[in-house]
């Protein structure tokens, strides 16, 4: 599984430079700009903010390397989330805790999301606020629109972006971030700023970036919006003692099926990997994020599809909830 998705990746890096040449592409990209620039306007965006914006907005071919080679297409589960949820990041959340106790207690009571989770996205996302991302979100977003892999999703997040921008919402001087166009401490993209960021300082600006009140309450609000269920459980590592029949195995983040409770799980062999109870009348899937025998199993529960929705991402999902448990042990 792992070798195959390596495999894919860099043969679709490969094509896709075969095909698209830095001066055909530019080219390209420049014809494909135009056109959406008229596509903007359209949709409502202003010609003002068309051309403060998107003026210098260029074709980033590292963008289209970094999309190919994400982490989630090639390093197994331990390796994953071992680099994610380590001591180090661990021992910072909790300084960061301490620091800041009053606003993470607020949110959680406000929003009903448990500050351990927030510490862990904020500590995955950004590493608290130190790496949040030095790229031209606009040019990115371009270069992913212009890119056939996703282009309607990226498409409509520059679009959304513009249209930010148009309301001053937000100031396009600011906007730099991650090679996939997503913005501040917690790593927004535009539609997720659009639907559930917030001035919780109340300075009457929305600052991802420079105002942690406003990034942590945005991302308690986004959790708490999409039913994050505090004081249930995310996941389980188990055990398999005996082969499981594979129409009860997940190993896409796409569509996780089969859920079932946990006593129907024990019958089919499935033990918690530490040998602790499992205690709750919650039903759970069961997930081999490697796709093979060798892969480490987990039941997961609806908190753990909430982190789905942040990030579709079966091994970023682990490593928030081992983060956070790790943080709150």
């Amino acid at each position: 599984m792992k070798l195959s998705n390596l495999l894919i990746s860099s043969l679709l890096t490969f094509i896709f430079f075969i095909f698209f040449s830095p001066l055909k592409a530019n080219e390209d990209f420049n014809q494909w700009l135009n056109s959406y620039k008229k596509y903007a306007m359209q949709k409502g965006v202003s010609k003002e903010t068309i051309d403060l914006t998107l003026k210098n907005a260029v074709f980033l071919e590292q963008v289209i390397k970094y999309d190919r080679r994400q982490p989630e297409f090639f390093e197994d589960t331990i390796t994953y989330v071992s680099k994610r949820a380590n001591l180090s990041r661990v021992n910072s959340a909790r300084k960061l805790l301490k620091k800041n106790k009053k606003l993470f207690t607020d949110i959680e009571s406000k929003f009903l999301v448990e500050k351990e989770i927030l510490l862990s996205l904020w500590g995955i996302e950004t590493n608290f606020g130190k790496h949040v991302g030095k790229m031209d979100i606009i040019s990115s977003l371009a270069t992913l629109s212009f890119d056939k892999r996703r282009r309607d999703f990226f498409s409509s997040q520059l679009l959304i972006l513009l249209q930010l921008i148009d309301k001053k919402l937000i100031e396009p001087d600011v906007l730099y971030g991650s090679w996939a166009g997503a913005y501040g401490n917690f790593q927004f993209m535009p539609s997720t700023i659009k639907n559930y960021a917030i001035d919780y300082d109340g300075n009457n600006k929305i600052e991802l970036k420079k105002s942690l009140h406003d990034a942590a309450a945005s991302a308690a609000n986004y959790i708490n919006k999409i039913g994050w269920k505090k004081g249930e459980p995310c996941f389980y590592r188990v055990k398999l003692k005996k082969k499981v029949n594979n129409k009860y195995i997940n190993s896409s983040a796409r569509n996780i099926k089969n859920r079932l409770k946990i006593n129907k799980w024990k019958k089919k062999g499935i033990v918690s990997y530490d040998g602790t109870e499992i205690n709750t009348n919650l039903k759970a899937a069961l997930i081999l994020p490697d796709g093979n025998e060798d892969s480490p199993a987990y039941l997961v529960f609806q908190n753990y599809e909430k982190i789905l929705k942040w990030n579709r991402s079966l091994r970023f999902a682990i490593s928030v909830c081992t983060l956070s448990n790790k943080i709150k042990s």
